[in-house]
């Protein structure tokens, strides 16, 4: 049987074992013990992997109830939007964009080494008076001179009218080359010595080269209106090439300059043929000069 003592001793240690499970955190009656100590552990593991620490506070009870995050973890930033694609493609240069500057490079390389005649200093210096005369020889205040005086001479129709349509081609080449300079307006080259035959405000800029149009324009005028010997057209053709090539050896223009300006005097002798101006079309023109 056992004592009354033993019996007392068993109640009172049941008695403080209940009493410590009812004050525990996991027990029930605590509504914020289990949340409390989920908390404690997010804030010992944030000290050894932040990372961690901040996916448990997102993913904790305790945030999604609206409480205030942990004094450790740090709010997660979304990554910056990609760039659209236009603009991804307006950071790289086009391929278009890279031929041009490349032949723009190469044409002022060629341009520097065949300006052989650009200073008396040159490799070719001896030579520049020849093409400065040879300058004279294109420049279009000759030209105009030149077919104003014949036109004044002529006796016949026929003779009027080739000159009355070179000239027309003289005044249509000054206005489109004018016209050209001023909307492009690129310089001369840097090695050009502005010692030019009568210029004008135009003649500072570089791209076309007037001489060019006009060699190119005259000299298929003269092949298609006037009856030459095969060694005159040879000549004629020589001639405007070499003018050409020493507006480059004398530093005037670079070699895309001449090339172009080649092609704008051939296409300009297409426009004079089709606007050709006659007694029947023009005849205004004809009788005016005719009273003079």
């Amino acid at each position: 049987m056992p004592s009354p003592r033993r019996n007392v001793e068993v109640r009172a240690l049941g008695a403080s074992a209940s009493s410590s499970s009812s004050s525990s955190p996991s027990s029930p009656a605590h509504g914020g013990g289990r949340f409390e100590f989920q908390s404690l552990l997010g804030s010992r593991a944030a000290g050894a992997d932040p990372t961690c620490a901040r996916l448990r506070v997102s993913e904790s009870p305790v945030h999604r109830r609206g409480s205030f995050p942990l004094a450790g973890a740090v709010p997660s930033q979304a990554p910056p939007p990609p760039l659209p694609e236009e603009d991804r493609i307006d950071l790289n240069p086009s391929f278009l964009g890279i031929a041009l500057r490349s032949l723009l490079a190469i044409d002022l390389w060629l341009s520097k080494k065949l300006g052989v005649c650009a200073g008396e200093s040159s490799s070719w210096g001896s030579v520049r008076p020849l093409m400065k005369l040879l300058e004279i020889s294109g420049h279009g205040i000759p030209w105009l001179l030149g077919t104003l005086y014949c036109l004044s001479r002529s006796d016949s129709w026929a003779g009027r009218e080739v000159l009355m349509n070179l000239l027309f081609a003289l005044l249509l080449d000054l206005l489109l080359v004018a016209l050209l300079k001023g909307l492009v307006r690129r310089r001369r080259p840097a090695h050009n010595q502005m010692d030019m035959f009568v210029t004008l405000s135009v003649d500072k800029y570089s791209f076309p080269s007037g001489h060019a149009t006009r060699a190119a324009l005259v000299s298929r005028f003269i092949l298609n209106h006037l009856v030459l010997a095969i060694p005159l057209r040879v000549l004629v053709v020589l001639w405007a090439f070499i003018l050409g090539l020493s507006r480059v050896m004398l530093g005037r223009h670079n070699v895309t300059d001449v090339a172009f300006g080649f092609f704008l005097g051939y296409m300009q002798y297409s426009i004079v043929d089709y606007c050709w101006l006659s007694p029947h079309n023009a005849p205004v023109l004809f009788v005016l000069w005719n009273q003079q």
